[in-house]
Parts: structure tokens; sequence; C-alpha cells
């Protein structure tokens, strides 16, 4: 079953970080990606720019509403995701408390819904 690990984190984290400490980062996260690989649970993952480059649209009274930066204002933002496939929710939950965004922000399981 496919999963999506959503990764939520505070944007201002990384640029606080010493160049050691994003290096060691960086490195967590390719082992993390790695382990995923290995494993033949990875189906795909990505981070993402900042929210201020988000623009969010929605439709309000039949007209289209476009606005500049995230939907919410919030602590922590979507900051990447990994696409996994694996048995069940508790093998999601496994590999999302390996994620190293769990240790500094929250990764949050979600079930894909299969468009046939």
């Amino acid at each position: 079953m496919q999963y999506l690990l959503v990764l939520h984190v505070s944007e201002s984290g990384w640029g606080q970080l010493t160049p050691e400490q994003q290096q060691q980062g960086t490195a967590a996260y390719m082992a993390y990606g790695e382990a995923l690989r290995k494993a033949g649970a990875f189906l795909g993952s990505n981070r993402l720019k900042p929210s201020s480059n988000s623009t969010t649209v929605r439709i309000a009274n039949g007209k289209t509403q476009v606005l500049d930066g995230p939907y919410a204002d919030t602590k922590e933002q979507v900051g990447g995701y990994y696409l996994i496939d694996v048995a069940d929710l508790d093998a999601a939950i496994s590999w999302a408390s390996r994620c190293p965004a769990a240790g500094h922000g929250v990764v949050e399981v979600r079930p894909v819904w299969q468009m046939q």
C-alpha cells in the first residue's frame, strides 16, 4: 500500500544550523532515502521551496481567488515528502519514525487513495 510521508518542519531551522550541522542533516536524509531504496519501499521524494514561494488558489462565489503564500500561517510548514510503498500502516509508521524530520518536526503518515 502506498503512503505519503509529509514532513512538517520549521523553515527557519535550517538557516540556524552551523555548516557542520547542515552537512550532518543532509547526510541523515541521504542515508534515510538510501535505506528506503534498499528496502524496496521508495517511490519518490522531494524537498519543497519555502512556503513564501507558494500560491493559494480557491473559488469563492464562483470567482477564482489567488493569494501569495501558504493557506495557513503555522509554526511548522510542509518542507518535503516521501512516497513509499509498504505492507501496512504499521510499516509506514515505522519508516516515519526513522525519518530525520521526526526529530525536529512532524512526519504525517497519509495513505494514498489510488484513483483507477
